[in-house]
């Protein structure tokens, strides 16, 4: 029966080709020639176009080598970055040189002082910083434990239309006996929620050792307190265009945090983001102290997007949804909220993690917050 359903259709089929006059044949072929010829036509305008591009940074390359500075291509133009302590344009770059930037200090491409306007950083469908002002909400556990806990927070983000995962798989934990993340399983069961809901999703680079799975599996590279000296970190990130997202460590100052930005720019990548999680002061009573007046100060001083994470700085889940509505009023560009379907048997800052109930009624309560400043929760 198969083989009589099979000669049938080639029937048909050849039945179907026999019915093509020659006129509509020949013009068939005359529409294939002149396809064909476009397409050969376009292959070589974009052959040319990668070279001129290729031809344009091997001439910044050769003029950063020959005044040791910093080469990279943005929006299409070499710029040459060196150190502030040169206060004038070398002679030997005079007759090449549209603009030129002073700077006081070795906060430059992230200076207001370079680009104004707040970088744009855009990952999956979603973007935040430029003009776009989106306050992305990122949601999901402190450590990635199981591939149930995972799925539970995609499911919860995805029932709130929210589009990015956080989960840490590689924990730079104080002490040797508490848990320490489950590495690169944990990067998959990430890497599976993302195929599976759709979800952009994030991970903290503990250390250069795994610096690479992490870029591999992951939309958005988080580089945490502990890690943002890393230069193995830094310039991994830097060859790279994912989205990296730099957190300030909890004794650094704001020049100190946007100068690590710096390595990552001034390696090529554009898309760098700073977060403010808490600093360590006097105060005993809460983990850290959110340093509100710090985001001010990026918010005024840099063109970068700025993220906070009021679950770090509180410590306690009693005070994140306070602090959560103070940031967002300030018209920040982001939220990192830890929420865990079982605080209380979490495997790392159990304390500090909201009931998926409670990360529910915060991001319907931060809607109107945003609303008040410009912004949308996303």
């Amino acid at each position: 029966m198969k083989t009589k359903i099979f000669l049938a259709l080639a029937v048909v089929s050849l039945g179907a080709y026999s019915c093509v006059s020659p006129k509509k044949l020949q013009e068939a072929e005359n529409k294939y020639t002149q396809l064909n010829g476009a397409y050969a036509e376009l292959q070589g305008k974009y052959r040319d176009a990668q070279d001129a591009v290729a031809k344009q940074k091997n001439d910044g390359d050769k003029l950063a080598a020959e005044n040791k500075a910093f080469h990279i291509v943005s929006e299409g133009t070499n710029v040459l970055i060196t150190g502030s302590s040169m206060k004038e344009v070398p002679s030997g770059l005079t007759n090449h040189t549209e603009n030129s930037w002073i700077f006081p200090n070795d906060m430059q491409l992230a200076s207001r002082g370079y680009k104004n306007e707040k970088r744009l950083v855009k990952f999956g469908t979603t973007q935040i910083g430029g003009k776009s002002n989106n306050t992305l909400l990122i949601g999901g556990p402190c450590s990635v434990e199981s591939e149930e806990q995972i799925r539970s927070s995609a499911e919860l983000l995805v029932k709130l239309g929210l589009s990015t995962l956080r989960g840490g798989c590689y924990k730079p934990r104080t002490s040797p006996y508490s848990f320490q993340g489950m590495g690169l399983d944990g990067l998959k069961l990430l890497a599976k929620m993302r195929e599976r809901h759709g979800l952009t999703v994030i991970t903290e680079a503990r250390d250069a050792t795994h610096i690479d799975e992490i870029i591999e599996h992951t939309d958005i590279i988080q580089i945490g307190a502990k890690a943002m000296y890393d230069q193995g970190i830094l310039r991994a990130c830097a060859k790279i265009q994912k989205p990296v997202l730099i957190k300030r460590g909890f004794g650094t100052t704001l020049q100190e945090l946007v100068q690590a930005a710096e390595f990552v720019l001034s390696g090529g990548n554009p898309n760098v983001m700073v977060c403010e999680r808490g600093i360590r002061t006097f105060e005993t009573g809460t983990r850290f102290t959110l340093d509100l007046c710090g985001v001010a100060w990026l918010k005024e001083h840099t063109n970068l997007p700025v993220i906070l994470d009021p679950s770090h700085a509180m410590g306690y889940a009693y005070g994140v949804a306070p602090l959560a509505k103070a940031c967002v009023a300030m018209g920040i560009d982001g939220l990192l909220i830890e929420t865990h379907p079982n605080p209380k048997v979490a495997k790392s800052d159990a304390s500090q993690q909201l009931t998926y109930e409670a990360f529910e009624q915060l991001y319907h309560e931060l809607k109107p917050v945003a609303a008040a400043v410009g912004y949308q929760i996303v």
